[in-house]
């Protein structure tokens, strides 16, 4: 008789907390995301004529269509720490690609705060949140994370927030891949009539008109269509499940096309995504507009994830960053959007960027590397043997040159409804000065207000916060930033005096980019190369490699060969 008692009340006790769950989140919307990977707005719903995307397409009619939502950084893996935690990356320590410094842990990926209400959270499958902690945000944020990760494992009646991460427009696909293996694993699954014409492709003013050119958009746009697809069986399985009028679906990339000049890049073309969100009926109140219909409101992928909480009626964490843009919580529209490039596999910068209704502004603080900087594994695109075959000003146009060439403006401001594609920079316009001011003061305020640790060399960053986070010794106030802030604002605006006197800082920061001014110079006095020699004993690695890079550049090879073969050995694979 025990034994039964005992049963039984386990039996309710399981039942009961089947009913909690239930309960938790039974007039709370499902939430979905289908992100695509390395796509522009290259899409038939956002006036894009080449485009085949019939399942995008309709989509785009029953949902709310963003013109104005962008990515935080133009590569995956800093974009989707921005997008897990909702905090910029550059304020974690984790916008270089393939970071791994840590970030506080009480910070855990916004998933969690929805299955500490009770919903069923799922990923398939990528991850990526590029920092020291990816495993203690999958195991707090998802009840599943893998290759068979979906809703229909969730409790009867639970609510759920599921992520489809769809490849299938990645630049492997797109641009990597040798060509067989893009036609046996992409283009087979195309029609005849959805394969695209390489002479039909629109080629953009800053890419050589090639047939390689024209062979890799038409590839590109083949792995959009074959996306495509994929978005359509979602929306099919959702509805077979009798799911799609209770689920919100948010459609979106993870920021611009694996293509030359968009990813990596802080132009529009490797920023601005594409976005949609449906609502269904039951939660049309929530809906900004109605569908089918488009809304120019600014949103950033710092935004995501509290807008995701809001809409579930979840309180945001009084840390997080961004500014949901629908539910109860919703703020009022934002007035600029962000975005940072640092680090990308083994290239280096440090450029940010500030983006509102309008322009776009952005600051180069390493320009004397070009866009198109050699990195290894897009270099196995072909079409990336064009620009590298065809780079000489004489056989180039200017917006060609902009992307091949070997150095970056300091600064770049582009009005982005009159020059969509970023072809003319007008920093040095008179009639828009006061535009770059704004625009340059709007970008200042960010750095200081967000507590920005990337103007720190890697391996500076990796002594000053050992023993902490980035985040928490940002705030800590024993950490000083302003003054890597005003060095670093110095860079190809100053004279060599300036950099000189920057060398002699008691901050490793300030004299790294000391060497950095010197390093873009187009020439240097004795002084500074007698400066930049002594500086190849400097305590700091990233100083004296640049002190080593900048001697190369003028001349002094033999002085630096062997600083930069000592680099090659040191510990860290990134040294500076």
């Amino acid at each position: 008789m025990r034994l039964i008692l005992l049963a039984k009340l386990a039996v309710g006790l399981v039942l009961m907390s089947a009913f909690g769950i239930r309960a938790e989140t039974a007039d709370r919307p499902n939430i979905l995301w289908i992100t695509a990977e390395d796509m522009s707005a290259t899409l038939g719903c956002y006036d894009d004529d080449y485009a085949t995307t019939p399942n995008l397409d309709e989509f785009a009619e029953e949902s709310v269509r963003y013109t104005n939502a962008f990515a935080s950084a133009p590569v995956c893996s800093p974009a989707r720490s921005c997008l897990i935690t909702g905090r910029y990356a550059t304020s974690l320590g984790t916008q270089h690609m393939r970071s791994v410094f840590p970030i506080p842990s009480t910070m855990s990926g916004f998933p969690s705060h929805l299955r500490e209400r009770g919903y069923y959270t799922s990923n398939n499958a990528k991850t990526d949140y590029n920092t020291a902690n990816w495993q203690a945000i999958i195991e707090a944020s998802w009840d599943e994370s893998s290759q068979k990760a979906h809703w229909r494992k969730r409790e009867d009646g639970q609510a759920f927030f599921s992520i489809f991460n769809l490849m299938t427009s990645h630049q492997s696909r797109s641009m990597v891949w040798p060509r067989k293996q893009f036609l046996e694993q992409v283009r087979s699954r195309l029609s005849r009539e959805e394969i695209h014409d390489p002479a039909k492709a629109p080629v953009p003013p800053y890419y050589p008109d090639t047939m390689i050119t024209r062979r890799t958009i038409a590839r590109f746009y083949d792995c959009v269509t074959a996306m495509d697809k994929e978005v359509g069986a979602i929306l099919r399985q959702l509805k077979e499940d009798g799911l799609a009028d209770e689920t919100i679906v948010f459609f979106y990339s993870d920021h611009g096309s694996g293509m030359p000049r968009h990813k990596r890049a802080l132009l529009d073309s490797g920023m601005h995504v594409p976005l949609m969100v449906r609502f269904p009926e039951k939660y049309k109140h929530l809906a900004p507009a109605g569908p089918g219909e488009t809304v120019d409101r600014l949103v950033s992928f710092v935004d995501f994830g509290p807008t995701v909480l809001s809409l579930a009626g979840v309180d945001i964490p009084d840390s997080v960053q961004g500014k949901p843009f629908l539910g109860q919580q919703a703020t009022s529209p934002r007035k600029w959007v962000y975005g940072h490039r640092d680090r990308v596999d083994e290239a280096l910068d440090v450029a940010r960027s500030v983006r509102n209704g309008r322009y776009l502004y952005i600051r180069n603080y390493m320009p004397h590397l070009g866009y198109n900087q050699p990195t290894a594994w897009p270099d196995k695109g072909v079409v990336r043997e064009e620009f590298y075959r065809l780079a000489d000003p004489e056989r180039m146009t200017d917006a060609q040159w902009h992307f091949a060439g070997p150095s970056r403006p300091v600064e770049e401001l582009y009005d982005c409804k009159a020059d969509p594609k970023n072809l003319n920079n007008l920093a040095d316009s008179p009639e828009h000065q006061d535009v770059l001011r704004k625009m340059r003061q709007a970008h200042h305020r960010h750095l200081r207000q967000s507590r920005d640790v990337g103007f720190l060399a890697e391996s500076q960053a990796w002594e000053t916060f050992e023993g902490t986070t980035p985040w928490e010794a940002a705030r800590s106030g024993e950490i000083d930033l302003e003054p890597l802030y005003k060095a670093a604002a110095q860079v190809g605006k100053a004279g060599e005096e300036t950099y000189l006197e920057q060398l002699e800082s008691e901050r490793a920061g300030v004299r790294f980019w000391g060497t950095i001014g010197l390093v873009g110079l187009e020439e240097v006095s004795s002084q500074a190369l007698r400066d930049l020699r002594d500086a190849l004993d400097d305590s700091s690695m990233a100083v004296r490699i640049e002190a080593a890079n900048a001697l190369a550049r003028h001349g002094e090879v033999a002085q630096a060969l062997p600083v930069l073969k000592s680099a090659l050995e040191h510990e860290l694979l990134s040294v500076v």
